[in-house]
């Protein structure tokens, strides 16, 4: 299995130095043929791939003005052109918009593959480096293993990262436990099992939005191409690298005790991206990163032998009574609570709702059912009483 092992390390001044150089160059080859791409539809209707934008490239390097193409290696300048092919393929099979140009102010990257790079004793060489790259090895690489490929990032916040790409051999698959839950999520609390429990959300952009705010707002103060500015704007992408960081290592801890523990997860395929079209709630549903928590559910469950089921969005897990499956018309987000019209089973909203998707999880795993709810009428909805404390059905 292909994975990539993510580390961050710290350049000498030399290296640095070239790194910079080197990205910049991607970045300018980058641009510079999404241009000439653009430029050569929207004028002659004509269509330009990666072959034809690499030739562009040798010519460039023959110019007097990009003499300095030739000072860093080759490699990362093709791989920025494959990624433009990628890019514009994953724009016309529809599964991307089309591509931006790459800005300075975002870092950069640079890829190097097996030519550009030698390993050697546990090291890495860069291609135009005698010395190897001082990498904080936080965890080891699976022995006998070498990288295919090492993609070097520099973030906004000024921090270097290696991403070494590698064929895993290791088999990491768990014995298997006689365990399934369900899981549902939220923003008060962040996920809900089926088991009752409740995850907090830690709120991780609430923690640091003042400090972030105070940020912003001096940076918008700053006059642009000044280097008050650039220290400014380091200063608020460190914060909101703090805040991405708190994030991430919440869900990874939380995503990987949820594989270890369950043979089975149910989650609802939340379709995101449209909910953050809500301006009231989109802060609070970006913060909690529903996304790359069903993301990091999907590669850690394959990882380990585990299965992740995905409900339909559009089954009224909250509205269903668990007990004798009757359907509420309509149950508002301000009612965490309700009682069952018909039974009479009192239900705690969030629970109820990850018993269901437990429920239907486990028959769509066993059999493939369609969940997706019938049309129909419900016999009873539920309202607020005058207290605002206790629903009842309407007669």
């Amino acid at each position: 299995m292909e994975k990539a092992y993510r580390y961050r390390f710290y350049p000498t001044a030399e290296q640095e130095s070239l790194l910079r150089r080197t990205m910049g160059c991607v970045r300018l080859v980058y641009n510079r043929a999404l241009a000439a791409r653009t430029e050569a539809w929207y004028e002659r209707q004509e269509r330009i791939d990666y072959i034809q934008t690499s030739a562009m490239l040798t010519e460039c390097k023959k110019q007097d003005d990009l003499q300095f193409l030739n000072e860093v290696s080759c490699v990362p300048l093709q791989q920025g052109l494959r990624h433009l092919q990628t890019a514009y393929k994953n724009f016309f099979d529809g599964r991307a918009k089309y591509p931006n140009f790459k800005k300075k102010r975002h870092g950069g990257s640079a890829e190097f593959t097996k030519s550009a790079f030698k390993w050697k004793d546990g090291q890495v060489y860069l291609a135009k480096c005698n010395q190897p790259l001082l990498i904080r090895w936080s965890r080891q690489l699976p022995e006998g293993v070498e990288p295919s490929t090492i993609t070097l990032k520099l973030d906004p916040s000024g921090r270097w990262f290696a991403s070494l790409r590698i064929d895993d051999p290791t088999n990491q698959v768990l014995e298997p436990v006689d365990q399934a839950v369900g899981l549902d999520v939220g923003i008060s609390s962040l996920v809900t099992l089926s088991t009752g429990e409740q995850v907090a959300n830690p709120k991780a952009f609430g923690k640091h939005y003042q400090r972030l705010r105070k940020a912003q707002k001096s940076l918008s103060r700053k006059q642009k191409g000044s280097r008050n500015r650039d220290k400014a704007c380091l200063k608020a992408a460190r914060i909101q690298a703090k805040i991405s960081d708190s994030r991430k290592d919440h869900l990874h801890k939380l995503t990987t005790r949820l594989v270890r523990e369950n043979q089975t997860i149910a989650v609802e395929d939340l379709a995101v991206k449209n909910m953050v079209q809500n301006h009231c709630l989109a802060r609070a549903i970006s913060d909690a990163a529903w996304g790359e928590l069903v993301r990091q559910l999907e590669y850690k469950a394959k990882w380990y032998g585990r299965d992740l089921v995905k409900i339909n969005r559009w089954f009224p897990s909250s509205k269903r009574c668990g007990n004798c499956g009757h359907i509420v018309e309509r149950l508002p987000l301000s009612i965490r609570v309700w009682d069952c019209p018909q039974c009479g089973t009192h239900h705690d909203r969030d629970v109820n709702a990850a018993q269901n998707i437990l429920a239907v999880g486990l028959t769509v795993a066993v059999c493939g059912a369609n969940v997706r709810p019938d049309r129909h009428k419900s016999k009873g909805q539920l309202r607020k009483s005058s207290n605002g404390k206790k629903q009842k059905p309407k007669s």
